[in-house]
């Protein structure tokens, strides 16, 4: 076992862990935090296995910008959590079994997967080449995302508003 395989696996292991804990914590805002965790987790992957454009990109626009996205949406809507730390038992059933089902599925398909003895050709490009592949062919794609995340941001804020209003019409 080499080094790296040794630095896959535990940055594997992190990015589970963090993943797991982001989804199960009632705080939405702990949860956002373990996110990020995880983000990062995944950007420290993609720079092992040589892509650090996409280290870069996965930093700056998951870890940051749409995470900060997310804490804006949690702080203006407010949501009120529950005092329990742990969902109920009737709600992990469930999703444990169907978790099972998946990691199955996939460790079906690595396994049995026809190419899997090939060994595949590391393709290498420049920032700027990327770049003007992506907003060159996939334009309308990208402004679509904006525009979603625009939407989400003013449904946000609408919300947020109203509940404020709610509580102002209530004190008297």
């Amino acid at each position: 076992m080499t080094i790296y395989s040794i630095i896959f696996y535990i940055l594997a292991l992190l990015i589970l862990v963090s993943t797991g804990l982001a989804i199960t914590r009632r705080n939405l805002v702990h949860a956002v935090i373990y996110l990020v965790f995880s983000f990062f987790g995944s950007a420290l992957l993609f720079y092992l296995f040589g892509a650090p454009l996409l280290a870069v990109l996965e930093v700056i626009i998951y870890a940051g910008a749409i995470m900060i996205l997310f804490l804006f949406i949690i702080m203006m809507v407010k949501v009120e959590t529950s005092e329990e730390r742990m969902f109920p038992l009737n709600q992990w059933l469930p999703a444990a079994v169907i978790g099972l089902l998946y990691l199955a599925i996939g460790a079906l398909l690595v396994s049995s997967a026809p190419g899997k003895d090939i060994p595949l050709e590391m393709a290498l490009t420049h920032p700027k080449e990327f770049g003007q592949y992506l907003f060159q062919r996939h334009w309308l794609s990208i402004e679509i995302v904006s525009l979603l995340l625009l939407i989400a941001l003013i449904g946000a804020l609408h919300l947020g508003r109203r509940k404020r209003e709610e509580k102002i019409e209530e004190k008297p």
